[in-house]
């Protein structure tokens, strides 16, 4: 992500840039097209200006096709940018194509075993694993990590990139026994490959943070967190949205530990820097204030998570268009707050719409999906209709289950709540409205508990 400065210094020869690609490009080598419109495209992509971006790299690849024909290694990485692009913007069916024309021509053009072409398998390992399709994620994160050592040896940058992002794959499954050694081994690569003090070395501190605090092994993520914090510092200046993510990423453990004083000024801090650096008008900027508004949300003061939550909402739609899964997630957290306040007509619409944008743009198996369906589901626990919830709860648990294993703790979330549902229709006795074996099996059992214990 280019910082503020970057861009100050970019723009002084955008507008040249821009003047020679729209007035003068006749006179432009032809292997030159493809960088004078690429770099506009990156200019504005790299600020979260998307709709800015997206013109030119439609031209970078239209006119570089014209210029060098439709099979060319230039054509292929415009297919590829544009892709990034679309996948920024969580416009997965079309970035998917392209991805998947652009890996088909480097295959062509340059034979199965390339570094352009475990490029193009990664990036499309990065789309479906945002899609949830894990599968197929881990099946080309594997093929581009078998590529990557046959061609460079084990020893390699991208090697190390490759088990890095294999681990964050299996870190998002809650496969944490895999995910740990991966990221370990992608920490020590680095280490060696490129010095103790480099920026993938503090991302890589900072993954092995993120496993922990997900295990609540916090002792161990504070000093790591603090380790990466330091390192970007020293590397990047004071000043970088790496730092910005390390304030986030320590406010969240500090909260997560009910320390909210030594949380607060870091949220603040990263939000106020995320400003500075990246515009007021940026998604990283929206993730800031939905993590503040989280964060007022835990200590119930509702007013102002509930300010938060609606300015980010606004920023994700005006950024990212009006489907995308932050969008769903921001709906979701707003309902959220909407159901803790008892506000159900209020929730309810925000919830439907969370739900079916996430299975339009997610597919209907993705924990995000769960996530929306737990949601609903506990809505309808409240209304009393108990038919849908219960529904809602067992198809919630089954996703999760199959997607992340029973112990994951989303899993265990929804499931809890699952349970304390069935515990409110047992109070009520209403278990004819119930229709699944199981549900009716457990409340038979906790009825059997009571009566023991009573």
């Amino acid at each position: 992500t280019p910082v503020k400065t970057d861009i100050e210094e970019l723009a002084l020869s955008i507008p040249h840039l821009a003047e020679t690609a729209t007035e003068m490009q006749q006179w432009v080598e032809d292997e030159d097209v493809f960088w004078l419109f690429n770099n506009l495209g990156r200019f504005y992509g790299g600020q979260g200006l998307y709709e800015l971006a997206e013109p030119w790299l439609k031209q970078c690849r239209n006119i570089t096709r014209s210029r060098l024909g439709v099979e060319h290694l230039y054509v292929a990485s415009s297919l590829n940018n544009l892709a990034l692009l679309y996948s920024s913007q969580g416009r997965y069916k079309e970035a998917e194509l392209l991805y998947l024309e652009a890996l088909e021509m480097r295959m062509q053009l340059l034979g199965y075993s390339d570094l352009y072409v475990a490029t193009s398998l990664n990036n499309l390992a990065l789309l479906y694993f945002s899609q949830g399709r894990y599968k197929k994620a881990e099946l080309l994160y594997l093929e581009a990590l078998e590529m990557r050592m046959q061609l460079l040896g084990y020893s390699d940058p991208y090697v190390a990139t490759s088990i890095n992002n294999l681990a964050g794959l299996y870190f998002s499954q809650g496969r944490y026994k895999e995910a740990e050694p991966l990221y370990l081994e992608a920490l020590g690569m680095r280490k060696r490959l490129l010095g103790a003090e480099h920026p993938d070395v503090a991302s890589s501190i900072n993954n092995l943070a993120n496993l922990y605090l997900d295990q609540g092994r916090y002792t161990e993520v504070e000093p790591l967190y603090l380790e990466a914090l330091g390192m970007r510092k020293r590397l990047l200046g004071a000043e970088h949205p790496d730092v910005a993510q390390s304030l986030s990423n320590l406010a969240n453990l500090y909260s997560n530990q009910g320390q909210y004083k030594e949380a607060k000024p870091l949220l603040l801090e990263a939000l106020d820097m995320r400003k500075r650096l990246l515009e007021s008008s940026h998604p990283d900027v929206a993730t800031s204030l939905n993590n503040l508004a989280f964060f007022y949300y835990s200590q119930e003061r509702y007013t102002e998570a509930e300010s938060l939550y609606k300015e980010a909402l606004e920023m994700y739609k005006e950024l990212l268009g009006s489907s995308h899964p932050d969008i769903a997630n921001s709906l979701n957290n707003l309902a959220n707050l909407y159901l803790n306040q008892g506000r159900y007509t209020e929730a309810k619409p925000l919830l439907l719409e969370a739900l079916e944008m996430g299975k339009q743009l997610l597919g209907s198996s993705h924990p995000d999906v769960a996530h929306s369906l737990n949601n609903l589901a506990s809505l309808y626990k409240y209304e009393g209709q108990y038919t849908e919830a219960e529904h809602l709860f067992l198809e919630a648990l089954e996703i999760t289950k199959r997607l992340l294993g029973a112990e994951h703790p989303n899993t265990q979330t929804i499931h809890k709540n699952y349970l304390y549902f069935l515990l409110q229709v047992l109070r009520e006795n209403r278990q004819e409205e119930l229709s699944d074996e199981t549900s009716l099996q457990i409340i038979s059992d906790m009825e059997k508990s009571s009566l023991e214990n009573s």
